[in-house]
């Protein structure tokens, strides 16, 4: 009797050790605010631009600075707060947040909103990479890259619940109302970080600038940012223009525009659920078809842009085709870091905001081009396809890596 004892105690140990605690899916609800706050502008471009008596592409100049500051927010800030307690990072994160998000609900004025929004960005690119580093270390032994996942689902999990129901809420309260909320429920989950995630010692006060940047040399780590901005930029060329699109283009109401969103998002969940497994034995083939993939759905969508039925189903597939690389080019922007994984980390969040950043801005002056609401769409299509390069180069002399891996 004590003898089977001793052979089922390890297995529950074990089965009990690879549950992921309850901090790290805390940490995700913090970057599912992040996201949702990050893409929320784009269900609500009308409503912001009516307000203001702004353009439309002035408006979406909101997505464009919120970007900028998380390319410059997520590398300067794991910087920064590198002395830091981990714990007090992610709360004073937390509390700039919320506070950035009243200081949008008050505004008045295209130059304050977008300010706020600036600083807002910055504390959501500590948040981000801290996190990260956070989930890893509270992880159970050899769960580390499922915590991680856990942390980019709840990203992910803003364009299925987030902004949908965001948008939808602001045609009830006005778009401002949203942005209250947000500040509101970052308040609630500082609290919540304060009390359930435990104060760690933060190893990364024992690391040198100058051994971090050292780690950045490899050509191998650019490549895969390269590929990270475009892929992420000509999705969400797309994706920050839709509103106008359905509305001008494809006839839908404004009241349907979230449950389209909700249609992308699910798509996108589900893909990057696919692309993680299937990435695990198939990156490099994944990063190649899934730019592919994309290009030619935006194609689809550019030329039945008047067709409603078909661009609903032509969105949703697009969700689960866009970013569904994404998990992918983070495990492999890791990879080629491995001695800066602060600064890699922060590097790969900084690159999908840049090609966001890109992809609102020209999709912006596409929109007020001959094109009209399907010129972003067609921007999308070429910066996907651009994919293709940091992709195969990647994948062609790398069959030894991957092998050894």
């Amino acid at each position: 009797m004590s003898q089977t004892n001793t052979k089922e105690t390890p297995r529950n140990a074990a089965a009990a050790s690879t549950k992921l605690p309850l901090s790290i899916y805390i940490l995700a609800l913090g970057t599912f605010l992040m996201l949702t706050t990050e893409f929320i502008i784009a269900g609500m471009l009308p409503e912001i631009a009516a307000d203001l008596e702004i353009s439309l592409a002035a408006a979406g100049s909101l997505i464009t600075v919120f970007a900028a500051g998380m390319v410059v927010g997520a590398p300067l800030m794991a910087i920064l707060t590198i002395k830091l307690p981990n714990k007090l990072t992610l709360i004073l994160a937390l509390l700039v947040f919320s506070a950035g998000h009243v200081a949008v609900a008050l505004s008045t004025s295209l130059p304050l909103l977008l300010g706020a929004r600036f600083i807002t960005a910055l504390a959501t690119g500590a948040f981000w990479s801290i996190a990260s580093v956070v989930a890893a270390r509270l992880a159970p032994a050899g769960s580390s890259s499922r915590a991680l996942g856990m942390i980019t689902a709840g990203g992910m999990l803003a364009t299925v619940l987030g902004v949908p129901i965001g948008a939808f809420f602001a045609q009830i309260t006005g778009w401002r109302g949203t942005f209250v909320a947000l500040g509101i429920m970052a308040l609630i989950v500082a609290g919540v970080i304060g009390k359930c995630i435990p104060d760690q010692n933060n190893d990364l006060s024992q690391f040198s600038l100058r051994s971090e940047l050292a780690g950045l040399r490899s050509p191998r780590l650019w490549l895969v940012l390269a590929a990270c901005a475009t892929t992420t930029g000509g999705v969400l060329a797309a994706y920050s223009y839709i509103a106008p699109m359905l509305t001008q283009s494809a006839g839908f109401s404004p009241s349907a525009v979230p449950w389209i969103l909700a249609v992308f998002g699910v798509g996108s969940f589900i893909g990057a659920i696919l692309g993680g497994r299937i990435g695990d034995r198939r990156p490099h083939l994944l990063t190649i078809l899934v730019p592919i993939a994309s290009a030619l759905l935006l194609g689809l969508i550019y030329l039945s842009s008047s067709n409603p039925f078909l661009l609903l189903i032509l969105i949703g597939l697009l969700g689960l085709s866009g970013l569904s690389v994404n998990p992918v080019l983070i495990s492999l922007a890791l990879r080629y870091s491995q001695q800066a994984p602060a600064l890699g980390s922060s590097l790969s969040v900084a690159a999908f905001n840049l090609g966001t950043m890109a992809a609102s801005f020209f999709g912006g002056k596409m929109l007020e081009s001959d094109f009209g609401a399907q010129g972003p769409v067609l921007l999308g299509m070429a910066v996907v396809a651009l994919t293709l390069i940091p992709a195969i180069i990647l994948a062609t002399p790398e069959t030894t890596a991957t092998t050894a891996s």
